[in-house]
């Protein structure tokens, strides 16, 4: 199949060292192969990440590529956000991945800063009008925390309708959630692009603890044939490149608008796919 006329983005977690630093520009070369049309960063909650996330970005800005900070507003006061957002507009960044974020230990979901994703894309908008897309994010399995589906489903919304430009889904296996979710949130009126985010598997220990974590779901059928491959990280691999690769040719073919790569800062498996799709 083509892919040509989809958009394709990869996300990337900041590094602490000047290798890890090196290895990462090597790692973006090889991706930009694909002309995506952004990289994006993610960012730890109360900016406990924020230096090195604001080094990636002006890394992936000077290296030509538009780039996505994740601004995850909870631990942090409404000037503090807005301090950031105007760094961000300085360096010339024109897309921002808006979160609530997880909440801090320690740390209560109140105090004087944005609570609320939601209240992150008025705020963005309010202050900065068009100057920023502004992507947010979708959970087609359901966020760990919501009480309930229709909850999950109702926050999204109003995220959405606060201002939002479009949005990535946390990562999946099972297409028909992605389906299911776009046509209830349709249903509801929102009607921006739902792009699904891809987690290619290069171990079945991390996806596992991955999956645990923020709650999405490995099929049975799946997670059984992975363990029965136990160390044999060969077959794991081929196994699960043809799951993922089939995966993600059914959601281009039946109307996701692209794909976002969670690349855990390798190369390797997200090239293999793109390849295997066309772009």
């Amino acid at each position: 199949m083509s892919a040509a006329k989809k958009t394709l983005s990869f996300e990337f977690f900041p590094t602490r060292t000047p290798e890890g630093r090196e290895k990462q520009t090597v790692t973006r070369k090889q991706l930009r192969q694909f002309a995506p049309e952004f990289f994006s960063c993610t960012s730890g909650a109360g900016g406990s990440t924020r230096e090195g996330t604001l080094q990636t970005i002006a890394d992936i800005l000077a290296e030509g590529t538009p780039a996505a900070p994740h601004l995850p507003c909870i631990g942090m006061t409404v000037e503090e956000v807005k301090s950031l957002l105007d760094t961000y507009k300085e360096m010339g960044v024109r897309h921002i991945v808006a979160l609530r974020g997880d909440i801090p230990s320690g740390m209560g979901a109140g105090g004087s800063g944005l609570r609320y994703a939601n209240e992150l894309v008025e705020l963005i908008k309010n202050e900065y009008g068009s100057h920023f897309h502004i992507e947010i994010a979708a959970y087609p399995e359901y966020h760990p925390q919501a009480r309930s589906a229709d909850e999950d489903i109702e926050n999204f919304v109003r995220k959405a309708k606060a201002g939002a430009d479009s949005a990535i889904t946390q990562y999946f296996y099972n297409a028909d959630a992605y389906f299911r979710f776009v046509d209830e949130v349709q249903g509801r009126g929102v009607a921006i692009p739902v792009i699904p985010g891809i987690m290619p598997i290069a171990s079945f220990s991390k996806l596992t603890r991955f999956s645990d974590t923020c709650g999405a779901e490995i099929p049975r059928w799946l997670r059984l044939k992975l363990q029965s491959y136990a160390d044999d990280t060969a077959a794991i691999k081929a196994l699960a490149l043809d799951v993922v690769t089939e995966m993600c040719s059914r959601l281009l073919e039946q109307g996701a608008p692209g794909l976002h790569f969670y690349t855990m800062n390798q190369a390797g498996l997200s090239s293999t796919i793109c390849q295997r799709l066309g772009y």
